[in-house]
């Protein structure tokens, strides 16, 4: 496998709304480049790119992967990321290795809510980005009008590179204007092209958009700007290192257009990519500690090795292979590298780069490239590898929070370690996933980014694992608390010949602040009770809070104050106070007016405006209170305080409310008083439970 230097890579993450082609351009690029000998189709299960059984079966990206290809002596590293909204936060590992963003856009469907998502990862990152309008083939594609969505949600910041000239279900011909140079292109998708001359009708909208172009580069270098002003032109050598500047500050987004499927406009936009991306060394840089100091830290070669590893996959009789890019130095394999984050060293056996599925050796990769190593001992997702003189972590992403629990039940008795330790390797390949034993509600908790997300997860728990879970709604984690004081005087005695059990305790409950727990205390005067059963009736309370007394609830924000109380000089003991600490509580607390808390959660929702009417309807159903609502690029954002009970699979009726077309967020908030109906039927239902 042949190497490249830093200077000669360009790392591409190619982002967008499902359905917008990302798959497909990158499928355009390995062709044209000859990477592979045919034009790989989604419908077909032939892509590169989604190898997985269920990303085949299903006809759309469900991992990101990494692929690479050479063009005009550049390597360019493309990571095709899904688009589906249940599987988009794939996106965010992704920005943080890539040098350049390209969001995909539908030339018919324009921008949508996803493309609002990624953009605000790459903007997030600080990423340069570029959008790429696809499909300009089909009937009622339109440029001008995906163009102007594009800047109605991101600014003017959006500069034409390519001109269509005729889209639609014959388009096969665009204007390069950096180039200024007609293409058509062979309708079979052989990407081949013949230069043309510019028609005279078209002359004058070229070189205004080649003008604009020119414009943004000066804008965004003060010396350029006054050169600009003064010549009114900018020599070819400056408008390129003008156009790396724009790019890398953010302040310009060049705007191409292509039929990914037919293979149109793709060796042009990557003669430009190769022209004005940054190489890795160019690129803005990576946030991380070195020697405990938080830094900024730039690619390059002339550095001692590290790597930051961005995801892990398993495979099948390999075990876990771990993807990285070389964020200084260079690696080649039968290094020892230090995994700074956990402390453990590692060896690296041999050094890949990846095609999809199919992994290339190769000896050497310098800084910026993005390859795979196999059998780690302890690395995972988002851990750095460094030689042992260089003291660096790199830091974490930030993934989004999930937004869909599940409950998870065994299909078979005694599969409980195999779910465990199944779903545990599925959650370190994916951060978006967590899985826990959630102590208060008693149930396994999976949680994930939607209903197909966690379908997604359950399947491959199956297909490697051997093991078949049962879904359920998860318990909602109810508090209980009280109003106002309560009192009670609770003795217990047992008596079974010798020596019996004999405790009373005097005990009053008040309520606490929010968020105050349970605390309690002893005013004990005299000698009617021994000082050493103090310890005893605390466990008895905190007993009793854990268990819950109205519903089954964990007990909050109480006060509990054991005062008084009764001994006998042989059958008290620690038990018996236990028991009757943990009587005289649940007595005062049930006299003291219990209430149930509920969990209300922040509910963010982004959808396109024609949906607004009926998702703030759905939310007055579901008992929630707008917060406000707010704009959010061409979508509307409306923000909510909603109870959690009332979330359960709400993504999914969000998606039948708006065909697909709105996102939410939630996180926890805070607790707050249930209404008197929700308390009788969880009472009841907890009743019916019991006596079961």
């Amino acid at each position: 496998m042949k190497e490249y230097l830093t200077t000669d890579l360009r790392n591409l993450v190619l982002l967008g709304h499902a359905s917008s082609g990302k798959t497909s351009l990158a499928e355009a690029m390995l062709y044209t480049t000859g990477i592979t000998s045919r034009l790989g189709r989604i419908d077909e299960g032939t892509t590169t790119s989604d190898y997985h059984a269920d990303e085949i079966e299903r006809k759309f990206s469900i991992t990101a992967s990494l692929l690479y290809c050479e063009w005009k002596k550049n390597k360019i590293n493309i990571l095709d990321t899904p688009g589906y909204l249940d599987f988009i936060s794939e996106s965010k590992a992704m920005v943080r290795v890539a040098d350049l963003a390209v969001l995909v856009v539908h030339g018919q469907s324009g921008v949508e809510v996803g493309s609002e998502l990624v953009f605000r990862f790459a903007e997030e990152e600080n990423l340069p980005l570029a959008f790429v309008i696809n499909m300009l083939d089909k009937e009622h594609a339109n440029f001008q009008k995906t163009l102007d969505g594009i800047r109605n949600s991101f600014g003017n910041k959006a500069v034409v590179f390519h001109l269509p000239v005729n889209p639609g279900v014959d388009f096969d011909t665009i204007v390069d204007i950096l180039s200024k140079k007609m293409l058509k292109y062979n309708k079979g998708g052989r990407g081949e092209v013949t230069v043309e001359e510019i028609p005279a009708d078209l002359q004058a909208e070229v070189d205004s958009l080649r003008e604009a172009i020119i414009e943004a580069v000066a804008e965004s270098d003060d010396a350029l700007l006054e050169k600009f002003f003064e010549q009114g032109e900018l020599s070819e050598e400056e408008i390129m290192t003008g156009l790396k500047k724009a790019l890398l500050s953010r302040t310009l987004f060049p705007v191409f257009a292509t039929s990914a499927t037919g293979n149109i406009g793709v060796s042009s936009f990557m003669d430009n990519i190769g022209a004005i991306a940054p190489a890795p060394d160019e690129s803005r840089p990576a946030k991380a500690k070195v020697k405990g100091q938080m830094t900024d830290f730039h690619v390059k070669e002339d550095s001692p090795t590290s790597l930051f590893v961005y995801k892990t996959l398993s495979a099948a009789h390999i075990g876990e292979i771990s993807m990285f890019k070389v964020m200084s130095g260079s690696l080649h394999a039968g290094m020892d590298l230090q995994n700074t984050k956990r402390k453990g060293s590692e060896r690296i056996a041999q050094v890949f780069t990846l095609n999809g599925k199919d992994k290339s050796e190769i000896a050497h990769m310098h800084a910026g490239d993005i390859g795979a190593v196999v059998k780690l001992k302890d690395t995972h997702t988002m851990d750095t590898l460094a030689e042992s003189r260089f003291d660096v972590v790199f830091d974490d992403i930030p993934f989004p929070a999930p937004v869909l629990q599940t409950a998870v039940i065994p299909r078979a008795r005694g599969d409980e370690e195999k779910i465990s330790t199944g779903l545990h390797a599925l959650s370190a390949e994916d951060p978006t996933v967590s899985c826990i034993q959630d102590p208060e509600i008693k149930q396994t908790i999976l949680s994930g980014q939607g209903e197909l997300h966690l379908t997604v997860i359950l399947e491959r728990l199956k297909t490697r694992f051997n093991v078949e879970v049962n879904q359920i709604p998860p318990r909602i984690p109810y508090r209980e608390t009280i109003r106002k004081r309560g009192e009670s005087k609770y003795r217990h005695k047992k008596q079974t010949g010798g020596a019996g059990q004999f405790a009373e305790v005097w005990l009053y409950v008040e309520p606490l602040p929010t968020g105050s727990g349970v605390e309690f205390s002893s005013s004990l005067v005299g000698q009617n009770v021994d000082r050493v059963f103090v310890p005893s009736v605390e466990k008895g309370v905190h007993a009793a809070s854990e268990e819950g007394i109205l519903a089954g609830y964990q007990v909050t924000d109480v006060k509990a104050v054991f005062y008084d109380g009764k001994m006998h000089p042989v059958d008290s003991k620690d038990i018996a106070f236990q028991i009757a600490g943990k009587g005289a509580f649940k007595e005062a607390f049930l006299a003291a007016q219990p209430i149930l808390m509920e969990p209300i959660y922040d509910l963010e929702v982004i959808v396109p405006e024609d949906y607004m009417g009926d998702v703030m309807g759905d939310i007055s159903v579901r008992r929630g209170k707008i917060q406000g609502m707010d704009s959010e690029g061409s979508f509307q954002k409306i923000t909510a305080k909603v109870p959690l009970a009332e979330l359960y699979r709400y993504g999914t009726a969000l998606r039948s409310m708006t065909q697909g077309k709105g996102m939410h967020r939630q996180k926890f908030s805070h607790y707050e008083q249930a209404p008197r109906e929700i308390q009788e039927k969880v009472v009841a239902e907890a009743k019916e439970k019991r006596e079961e």
